[in-house]
């Protein structure tokens, strides 16, 4: 038997711990089987596995191997093994996986220590020891791995983590490094690198008998919206372990959605696309140029997004009753707005004319001109809210301080956990043509420049640094329409009516 033979009967007498088969003795799925017997094979020592999102690349394929690392077949006296993921959330997950085959396995169990704090688990039988790494490359100098495993390798920033564990390999005898994900959508990115780099060894075009590469991505020319393309390139659905419902009501949102196109081609299909593409289609963002429809005193949220010495600044107010929008931008005087139009490739003379736009004296942000307009939106409108930016308010907050300018400030993140609702919110008020920003020109503008970031788990945010040019009023209104999305639904309850109902 091959040392892949010995790992594939040892994951065989695991039992599922999670999912659609949970509480039965695992079986190895095809396309995890062609993976392990790759990567085990002799004289590999580098290996990249890209498969679509919901494929065990994590929890069945990278657990096995750092199970039969740490207590089976691949384990070496006082061996080192760990797993480098872009975030702790991320490197929990292969170790949660990890440690509960153990605990689902009296036998197991009695052979390892487990510190859940630490993210380590240590065999008493060999000495050997796993840790779960998160993105600080500092934390694994000092290493001598005999295997390590990079989780959504697209994530990392850079290749500075994945090439501290690979250079702390040298003094291992029998090392592999492997880097497993759905592939980034940047060419340049080090795993992109790779995997062009492993399917040309592949294709024979390049002679490296030390790499192994497998790939599972729909060709660039499939119809995304086929079935059977899914099911080519997503095994766990034909295995019953993924629902196909689900990626199905993905899909019926993505044929309406021009940004969630590209996502569900991208995390479902594992294909080169520019999944941060446009993120409202021209066709419904114009279908919600109605008039504005506002009165005094009504209710509304705004978003504020603080420019730094020089940028834009802009405030925007979200009135829910009719979705009218009312927006604000300032630009400093200097340099002159003429400068600034060919810098940023937009009419900022025109717009200032058309009272788009505000400039302020000078040559930097005028934070106090920001506060008093605060106040007047205050003193005229019922404003439940004003969503920010961290970014630069500490300044703007003691100026209002100082002046006894008070408004309902409310700190808005915008990191993917706090801005994917966000995206989410702003998305449905447009496609559903329920937003009226009366044509407004900036907005417009602004709206086409987005560009949206994915992380793994399909959680979006806007990304200025992709952004094709300034899209500042379109995150204050962003937030502005995230914030009203966060307030509780009031309405009567047919728990509290009278008389009795069927469930």
């Amino acid at each position: 038997m091959t040392l892949a033979d010995d790992v594939l009967a040892f994951a065989s007498r695991l039992t599922v711990t999670s999912g659609r088969k949970a509480g039965v003795p695992m079986i190895v799925l095809p396309h995890i089987e062609a993976a392990i017997r790759g990567s085990l094979a002799p004289g590999k020592r580098t290996c990249c596995i890209s498969w679509p999102r919901k494929q065990s690349k994590s929890t069945g394929y990278a657990a096995v191997l750092i199970l039969a690392g740490l207590i089976g077949p691949l384990a070496v006296p006082r061996g080192q093994l760990a797993t480098a993921s872009a975030s702790r959330e991320q490197a929990s997950l292969i170790y949660d996986e990890v440690a509960a085959f153990i605990l689902a396995e009296p036998e197991l169990y009695g052979l390892v220590n487990l510190s859940s704090s630490r993210k380590t688990i240590t065999s008493l039988t060999n000495g050997s020891t796993f840790k779960a790494l998160s993105a600080d490359a500092t934390t694994a100098h000092g290493l001598g791995l005999d295997l390590f495993i990079m989780d959504e390798a697209a994530q990392q920033r850079n290749s500075e983590l994945w090439d501290v564990l690979f250079t702390s390999q040298s003094a291992r005898a029998n090392p592999r490094a492997i880097a497993i994900g759905t592939r980034s959508q940047d060419p340049k990115h080090f795993f992109s690198e790779m995997i062009e780099y492993g399917q040309r060894v592949n294709a024979g075009e390049i002679e490296d008998g030390s790499f192994f590469c497998h790939v599972l991505a729909a060709p660039d020319d499939a119809d995304w919206q086929d079935e059977k393309v899914w099911r080519a390139v997503n095994p766990c659905l034909d295995a019953g372990v993924q629902d196909i419902d689900s990626l199905r009501e993905l899909a019926t949102q993505a044929k309406r959605i021009p940004s969630k196109e590209n996502v569900f081609r991208a995390l479902h299909l594992n294909q080169a696309v520019d999944a941060d593409g446009r993120f409202i289609s021209s066709e419904d963002w114009k279908a919600c140029s109605g008039p504005v429809d506002i009165q005094d005193g009504e209710t509304c949220y705004g978003g504020l997004d603080l420019g730094s010495t020089q940028d834009l600044t802009s405030l925007a107010l979200y009135f829910p009753r009719t979705g009218s929008v009312l927006s604000w931008c300032w630009l400093p005087a200097e340099p002159s707005l003429f400068e600034r139009e060919k810098l940023d490739r937009a009419p900022y003379p025109v717009w200032r004319q058309q009272g788009f736009i505000e400039t302020f004296p000078g040559r930097s942000t005028d934070r106090l001109a920001v506060a008093v307009k605060l106040a007047e939106i205050c003193a005229r409108y019922d404003v439940q809210g004003i969503a920010f930016d961290r970014w630069g308010m500490p300044v703007l907050e003691k100026l209002m301080a100082d002046n006894g300018i008070k408004a309902p400030l409310v700190p808005h993140g915008q990191g993917y956990k706090d801005f994917s609702p966000t995206v989410d919110a702003f998305e449905t008020e447009v496609i559903e043509h329920r937003l009226r920003h009366g044509g407004n020109p900036v907005l417009t503008w602004a709206v086409g420049n987005v560009k949206l970031s994915t992380d793994p788990a399909g959680n979006r945010k806007f990304d200025k640094a992709k952004a094709s040019q300034r899209i500042d009023p379109a995150v204050a209104l962003a937030m502005a329409i995230g914030l009203a999305a966060r307030q509780p639904v009031t309405g009567p309850s047919k728990y509290n009516a009278s008389g009795f109902f069927e469930l």
